[in-house]
């Protein structure tokens, strides 16, 4: 079950630092960095 949900977290994180690389809108990409964050640390089991 764990690596389904490490998947789960990995599949997210792709998506989103990919669609920050490709948005213009600076304000957006913090955004995306502020939610990339937590998923890294869920990422390496960081609590």
């Amino acid at each position: 079950m764990l690596y389904i949900y490490l998947a789960i977290v990995l599949f997210l994180l792709v998506f989103i630092v990919w669609n920050m690389i490709q948005e213009k809108n600076v304000l957006l990409q913090i955004d995306a960095a502020l939610v990339v964050v937590p998923l890294v640390l869920r990422l390496l089991l960081i609590k």
